[in-house]
């Protein structure tokens, strides 16, 4: 959940202002006004975080203004305030790595200030974008290092809302006792400050910590009294994952009522345009009346679901090219610049890919008329359509062969320059994040590319399954190296009819899993075993294991089920179906089973013919 995300910016950036409506207004008509630069600064990046409620647009747009006359005039303050508010605006776009950038940008600008209040407040910012990411141990060492600096603050406002925070993303951080203790003293700074909408808040983990310690009923009152209240403010915002909370409180033991409580808060996302929360509940309600077997009121909640996604894809659509565009032109190119010629290469890539886009635009209408004008006769239609099938996967794979080139050239261009000994860290972090993209998007066309085949497409030969899992072996050798994992191999002589390409990348892909989601020092089985008309392959790791709810979604071949390695790699969720097509246009079988310690082993039987 968000949480108090935005509300705690809102607070920690501006002083704990509340009539912001009137203030808003105040500010727009005294603009006109103002005469000193820097205080004009100032007063855009007030209106940016007075705004992102109601049109988060508008905030990057004022942001944008105020960074540019800030940074013409050199006023530090007015910059670290701009790159938090991008940071802010990224994170409710859900751009997490832009948001982790500007707020990191915004903490070291406040570091050089000695602004030790903001630094707290950017700290516990990237800790919450982390959270986000599924970054825990990241997200758990900044929040750690906030709560400590915010503890040396001379003005303790702030305090209060890291303690809160922190209470709630983590509570198995503290025990029963220093829970009381420190929600205590929030309270303290909270009513010292007159800080009414995190009086509020703070009655959410009081009425949490007295649930999960036996007082469930006085417990849940509380958090009743606490919705009541929060909505009587209109602090809707603050709101939301106060009522989600008491819909799960009340799932086993009021069913009805809690499906009140998520209708509610889908009620208050839908006034309030908070698109965030109207999938959650969306989704949840979905998913209660699916469970429940009332399929029309669920296939009302789905239709919804899919609505809002339409409206999400349709905003990114409209406005999130021109803010990417901004940060890459004003966070990648501004600083290179003036020494390097490299966004003339990125330009003329780009042309390039427009230009081959474009062209297989005109192709594939071309091939559409064509597939019209041989549709005549009834007779030929199914061929026809077979026929136009066949065309329309070629294009595909074409099209995803011709993205490599210059999805290639900005991933070789990035690491050029990251060898070259004279760059800041900026420099290369930047840098880096294009070639992570660039490799990323390289493994995506590659995964395309093997999408769409049948069996009679495969040209099959005999295969020496044992030659080939050596290969497979010391091709990821060195990748297991890197996290100090040992692979060990099994094999016994076995040959099947199939394809060795197909097969190879099969094997390769349960290998790379096994690397992928076990931890350092793993150790990682690859065995043969003979079977009576086949052979059998297992790939047993020694990970993070297969939660039972991801366990029927793992082969979807756009499934959700899909979570970043150990050490941070990307998933595309792609490689598992893309394997069970192949294994099973070899009339073979893949499945998969949790280790009884911890891990997963993945099955292969192959027929011999």
């Amino acid at each position: 959940m968000k949480r108090l995300t935005f509300f705690c910016l809102l607070l920690l950036s501006w002083n704990l202002g509340f009539a912001q409506s009137s203030e808003l207004k105040k500010i727009q008509t005294s603009l006109p006004q103002i005469r000193d630069s820097l205080k004009y600064v100032d007063a855009l990046n007030r209106m940016a975080i007075l705004l992102y409620e109601k049109n988060v647009d508008s905030t990057f747009y004022y942001t944008r203004i105020a960074r540019e006359i800030a940074d013409r005039h050199d006023y530090k303050k007015g910059r670290a305030d701009a790159m938090n508010n991008l940071g802010i605006f990224f994170d409710i776009k859900g751009n997490f790595q832009m948001a982790l950038k500007y707020y990191n940008k915004g903490y070291t600008e406040y570091k050089k200030l000695k602004d030790s209040v903001n630094c707290v407040q950017s700290l516990m910012n990237i800790g919450m974008v982390y959270q986000e990411m599924g970054k825990y141990d990241r997200s758990l060492q900044r929040y750690e290092l906030a709560f400590r600096q915010s503890k040396k603050l001379r003005n303790d406002s702030i305090r209060s809302l890291v303690i809160y925070n922190y209470l709630l993303s983590y509570p198995k951080q503290f025990s029963k006792d220093s829970t009381c203790y420190y929600i205590d003293i929030a309270k303290q700074i909270a009513t010292k400050y007159k800080d009414e909408r995190t009086l509020v808040a703070i009655n959410q983990l009081v009425a949490d910590d007295l649930i999960s310690h036996g007082k469930r009923d006085e417990g849940l009152a509380l958090l009743k009294e606490t919705i009541t209240t929060a909505i009587d403010k209109k602090l809707f915002y603050v709101s939301m994952d106060m009522l989600i909370d008491m819909g799960k409180q009340l799932e086993t033991t009021n069913p009805e009522q809690s499906i009140a409580y998520f209708k509610q808060a889908l009620s208050i996302a839908e006034s309030n345009d908070y698109i965030y929360y109207s999938e959650i509940l969306m989704r949840k309600l979905f998913e209660i009346y699916d469970a429940r077997g009332e399929y029309a009121t669920a296939a009302i909640f789905s239709k919804k679901l899919i609505e809002i996604h339409d409206k999400e894809a349709a905003l990114n659509s409209e406005s999130g090219i021109d803010y990417i565009d901004y940060a890459l032109k004003d966070e990648q190119v501004k600083s290179l610049e003036n020494r390097y010629s490299y966004q003339l290469t990125l330009s003329i890539l780009a042309c390039v890919a427009f230009i081959l886009a474009i062209s297989m635009i005109f192709s594939i209408r071309k091939h559409l008329q064509r597939t019209k004008e041989q549709n005549s006769q009834m007779k030929k239609a199914l061929s026809a359509l077979e026929h136009s099938q066949a065309d329309n996967t070629r294009m595909m794979r074409i099209v995803a062969h011709d993205l490599r080139n210059p999805i290639g050239g900005i991933y070789s261009l990035a690491s050029m320059m990251l060898e070259e000994p004279d760059r800041t860290e900026e420099d290369r972090a930047m840098l880096d994040l294009m070639k992570t993209s660039g490799q990323n998007s390289l493994d995506l066309v590659d995964n395309l590319l093997q999408l769409q085949f049948s069996s009679e497409q495969l040209k099959k030969e005999p295969v020496d399954i044992a030659e080939m899992l050596k290969y497979c072996v010391a091709l990821l050798k060195s990748k297991a190296d890197v996290k100090q994992q040992q692979l060990s191999l099994e094999i016994v002589p076995a040959t099947v009819t199939a394809s060795r390409e197909k097969l190879w990348r099969v094997v390769s892909n349960l290998i790379a899993n096994a690397i992928k989601f076990s931890p350092n020092g793993a150790k990682i089985k690859i065995k043969m075993m003979p079977k009576k008309q086949g052979v059998r392959i297992l790939v047993k790791d020694e990970g993070i294991g297969i939660p039972a709810e991801m366990g029927e979604k793992i082969f979807d071949l756009f499934t959700e089920a899909k979570r970043p390695g150990t050490a941070g790699e990307q998933p595309f969720g792609m490689g598992l179906a893309i394997s069970k097509q192949i294994v099973e246009a070899h009339n073979g079988k893949i499945w998969f089973e949790n280790n009884a310690s911890s891990g997963t082993t993945f099955y292969i039987d192959l027929p011999f013919t």
